[in-house]
């Protein structure tokens, strides 16, 4: 019999449907493990040894282990920590002679299916001294930094509040947005848009068209207040236009990565308005049933194997032309990736979702079609859209060239999707349909024929006469620096390679509950807490807080 042992209960249960009677499988729940809550428990004297004892809510589990393992010709952890752990743990106390010889062993797979679990279990490791020295470094770190600095801060600031290695440079970024905010001095500045029409199109609704400043004399448009403003309103108003260019071009608009920890995050955030610590409950969930691989991850690798199951089911499903000639692989942009695992996926995209007896039942769901998308999006063709730049300049009146001396370049841009391509899985297409570029849109349009359909452009050609309908002049003011949403702070943070893929959600959850920070209509801003701890950390220990760099 071999004995195998994982942390998730749920994850147990899992691998015991795959599993012959060979094969006995245990949950630890978490660490057996820590280092004690009571004092520093670090050696600070003779190299930073921690003092690790067990967790005294994880009798019970090291019991079970053992007696398990008295029959056991094996041991397999999926945990490395652990694995170190329970080989000290069961040398010590199954310490005759008979269990001395029990194999104990690392496996690893990135998913819960059979076919991962066998070929894990056929392929066994040693413990990786290295990444249980790096998980044991930060451990170190994290109870030196919150030991020693939050009896400190209990001192100076305020009693239960705490210091920590990433949640200190979590709030430190969020009380640093919030002064750019307050230091902030909006400006002044004009955008003008022209509408035009041409009597080449027949169709009326078609022959209509708007156009947006873009530059003066060959500079760009920069309108800083109503006087200058209402000049080149005037200007416009008394010129006739001709259409300078009109370039057409194909482009196509490729898939994006799979989902990695963060854009997971990012992700159910802007689309379902969850926190962090939400996604990653029904992540975990999902994970578990063995729907998706693992969801704590920096990578974008994704298998061979599943590669090319999911080009096979996409040229079924969708046909020859929704297939790249060659499969598509992804590399994460960061600097300080582990890459330890794949990317999320789901495990089978021939599998129906199915995540029974779970309270995530309705939010797993969507975040598997979620996750589901855009991992099959990720191996299929570009979308492709014929997109139309036209350029309008202004000519002078004769009565009035004295008068009028500025040039002035106006233009638009729109597509037409002429095929979906990856876009087939997100939504239904309507080829003729043109997205008019976001950029130039705004709210006070003119009324009238030209909004029966504003996403239309005309068929003009170089040199065409266009006759002015309207010329709209719209008043606005810089805007100051947005507030980080759950969403935009976990991208700041694996930028600047702060935290893991695992801390993100904990530590945007711990700086919530400590008051910290708050988060009204999704967006964070800093207590008045917040910024006291943030100023007295930076201020008396910038060597360890001054620098916003990989911790």
């Amino acid at each position: 019999m071999d004995l195998i042992i994982v942390e998730s209960p749920t994850k147990a249960r899992t691998l015991s449907r795959f599993l012959g009677s060979g094969y006995v499988v245990e949950a630890t729940t978490g660490h057996i493990k820590d280092l004690p809550k009571n004092k520093l428990s670090i050696d600070v004297e003779h190299d930073f040894k921690p003092d690790y004892r067990v967790v005294e809510k994880r009798s019970e589990t090291i019991r079970k282990i053992q007696t398990a393992s008295k029959k056991a010709k094996s041991l397999r952890s999926k945990d490395q920590k652990d694995t170190k752990i329970l080989r000290e743990k069961t040398d010590k106390n199954l310490a005759v002679s008979q269990y001395r010889n029990i194999v104990v062993s690392r496996i690893v797979f990135h998913e819960i299916t059979k076919n991962a679990v066998e070929e894990a279990i056929k392929n066994p490791r040693d413990v990786d001294k290295n990444l249980v020295h790096a998980q044991t470094a930060r451990r170190v770190l994290d109870r030196l930094v919150g030991y020693k600095l939050s009896p400190l801060l209990w001192k100076k600031v305020r009693r239960g509040l705490s210091a920590g290695r990433v949640q200190t440079v979590c709030v430190r970024l969020i009380v640093e947005k919030e002064r750019e905010i307050e230091a902030f001095k909006s400006k002044e500045y004009w955008e003008i848009f022209v509408n035009l029409q041409t009597s080449k199109t027949p169709n009326e609704q078609k022959n209509t068209f708007e156009v947006q400043l873009i530059k003066i004399n060959d500079k760009k448009a920069e309108i800083q207040n109503k006087e200058n403003a209402d000049k080149v309103v005037s200007d416009l108003k008394a010129s006739e236009y001709t259409v300078l260019d009109v370039v057409k071009r194909e482009v196509n608009k490729s898939p994006y990565p799979p989902f990695t920890t963060s854009t997971m995050s990012q992700a159910a955030a802007r689309i379902f308005g969850w926190s962090s610590k939400k996604t990653m409950s029904v992540a975990q969930a999902l994970y578990e049933e063995g729907l998706i691989t693992y969801h704590r991850t920096d990578s974008m690798n994704i298998s061979l194997e599943a590669i090319r199951k999911t080009r096979d089911f996409i040229k079924k499903q969708y046909g020859g032309e929704y297939l790249p000639e060659k499969p598509k692989f992804y590399k994460t942009s960061s600097k300080v990736a582990q890459e330890a695992h794949e990317a999320i996926r789901p495990t089978s995209v021939n599998s129906k979702y199915e995540l029974q007896n779970s309270r995530y039942e309705r939010e797993g769901e969507m975040l598997y079609k979620l996750i589901w998308k855009r991992f099959v999006a990720c191996q299929m063709t570009a979308s492709v859209y014929d997109e139309t730049t036209i350029d309008v300049v202004t000519e002078f009146k004769k009565e009035r060239t004295e008068e009028i001396k500025n040039k002035y370049l106006l233009r638009v841009s729109g597509q037409i999707m002429k095929f979906d391509g990856w876009k087939i899985l997100y939504v239904k297409v309507d080829y003729d349909k043109v997205a008019v570029d976001s950029s130039l849109r705004h709210p006070e349009r003119s009324k009238g024929s030209f909004d029966a359909d504003p996403a239309q452009l005309p068929d003009v050609s170089k040199d065409e006469t266009l006759k002015l309908l309207k010329v709209i002049p719209l008043q606005k003011f810089t805007q100051p620096p947005a507030r980080y949403t759950e969403a935009s702070l976990i991208k700041v943070l694996e930028k600047l390679g702060i935290g893991r893929p695992s801390t993100y959600a904990p530590t945007i959850n711990t700086i919530q509950i400590r008051n910290y920070v708050e988060k009204n209509e999704g967006k964070f801003s800093p207590t008045s807490v917040g910024i006291a701890v943030n100023d007295f950390l930076i201020g008396n220990f910038p060597d360890v807080f001054g620098k916003m760099s990989r911790m």
